[in-house]
């Protein structure tokens, strides 16, 4: 078996705060072990609940990587838990600012050094009434083309049970599940050539998006309000 990717005391802080707070749902992973052991990964995931990121970094960390978090710039402007996302290696994220490519350079970097990202295309939590993902941001799309590494689609579902962060209710009890489900990596060997247009960002955004989706239907057990999946909350993005 693999030894674990070190992570360094703040890693190690991150572990001694978000671990317990998975204690508060029981956990059940799907195909946990097509992620990569060593090397670089770019993990694209939904997001449903303010619980996400903290349930996501153990469940990465429990498969004995380190994750990298892609993140609003203002998440680290907290006074304790800023500086345990930036000391563990966490990427800000300027949206709609002149340092908005800076997020992606260090992503591009972290990834180049051999490590894990992880990125919620959505750039929030869905709004979807029932938790469908909403349209993402073109970004994942620069970074899975720009780097030739393994692009994993993971779904999430049963956070927003226990913390839902739109109608403001804290639901530990009765104890919920919460389920992540791994995909296969996606093939973008067909797009990686191809000049980086606007209409080519946007149709592989959407496809990364779809392969999420159909872990989350999977997990889920029904299917989204259309067909469309990704195109049918949400607004248009710019990016």
């Amino acid at each position: 078996m693999a030894d674990r990717e070190k992570g360094g005391f703040w890693v190690g802080a991150a572990a001694a705060l978000f671990y317990p707070l998975t204690w508060l749902g029981r956990s059940v992973y799907h195909n946990a072990e097509r992620i990569p052991r060593n090397g670089p990964v770019l993990i694209v995931m939904n997001h449903i609940s303010h619980l996400d990121p903290a349930v996501d970094a153990v469940f990465v960390h429990r498969n004995k990587r380190v994750p990298r978090f892609m993140a609003k710039d203002s998440l680290f402007r907290l006074p304790i838990f800023g500086k345990i996302i930036a000391g563990s290696g966490g990427i800000p994220v300027y949206r709609g600012s002149s340092d908005a490519g800076d997020s992606l350079r260090a992503a591009h970097q972290t990834l180049r050094e051999g490590k894990v990202v992880v990125i919620y295309p959505e750039g929030t939590i869905t709004k979807d009434p029932q938790g469908w993902p909403k349209r993402a941001y073109t970004g994942v799309a620069r970074l899975a083309l720009d780097n030739d590494v393994p692009v994993l689609p993971i779904a999430r579902w049963g956070t927003q049970q226990i913390w839902n962060g739109y109608t403001k209710k804290f639901r530990p009890f009765p104890r919920k599940t919460v389920v992540h489900s791994v995909g296969e990596p996606i093939d973008l060997s067909a797009y990686r050539e191809k000049e980086r247009t606007q209409a080519l960002l946007r149709e592989v955004t959407e496809l990364i998006m779809d392969r999420v989706l159909e872990q989350l239907v999977e997990i889920r057990g029904e299917q989204p309000p259309s067909s469309t999946g990704t195109e049918s909350t949400g607004t248009e993005r710019r990016d």
